[in-house]
């Protein structure tokens, strides 16, 4: 009985001094919409991520009404009439970081990654991959991409009465500064 409580004290002890996982709670994910008619842009900083270096599992979730606009309007059309935020109050990516192993953690740099997994808008699941950066300066890490989303790809209906003022696709950003998770 003893050897196996120091088995399970040990294990236990290892895998905490060890974790290789990092949170990330004040993520700040942005979009931006162009066309002639008019520009939009909405900014969440509420962004909650979590990174596992060990072996590159990367998961996001946010909140949908944590996007603010400019206008009181636009946000109120956003999270009413196409995202039905009340309905649908989330969206989640849950993937992987394919070549993890390129990072050196311990190493200041700019490190090229590839992410691919699931990404879950307007509860719409579709495979979704991208590249990212991810930046070690003085122990901070800081994951940082651009992607375009297209809405109809995710059942967002925009109203054919504004659809010349909402992009076909809207450019999308996002930064993820970590901290570890102990």
């Amino acid at each position: 009985m003893r050897k196996i409580l120091f088995l399970f004290v040990l294990v236990f002890i290892s895998s905490t001094i060890f974790a290789q996982k990092y949170i990330s709670k004040t993520g700040h994910i942005w979009f931006f919409s162009h066309t002639p008619l008019e520009d939009i842009e909405a900014h969440n900083r509420q962004v909650v991520s979590i990174l596992d270096v060990s072996n590159g599992d990367l998961a996001f979730n946010l909140l949908i009404k944590s996007f603010e606009f400019k206008r009181a309007l636009m946000q109120e059309h956003f999270n009413e009439n196409y995202m039905e935020s009340d309905k649908i109050p989330k969206a989640t990516f849950k993937g992987k970081i394919s070549n993890i192993n390129k990072v050196d953690f311990k190493k200041d740099g700019k490190y090229p990654v590839d992410i691919s997994g699931d990404l879950t808008i307007h509860g719409v699941t579709k495979p979704f991959s991208t590249v990212a950066t991810i930046v070690i300066k003085s122990g901070v890490i800081t994951a940082k991409s651009n992607f375009a989303i297209i809405p109809k790809d995710y059942n967002i209906i925009i109203p054919s009465l504004v659809e010349n003022k909402i992009a076909k696709q809207i450019d999308t950003s996002v930064e993820l500064s970590y901290t570890a998770n102990n």
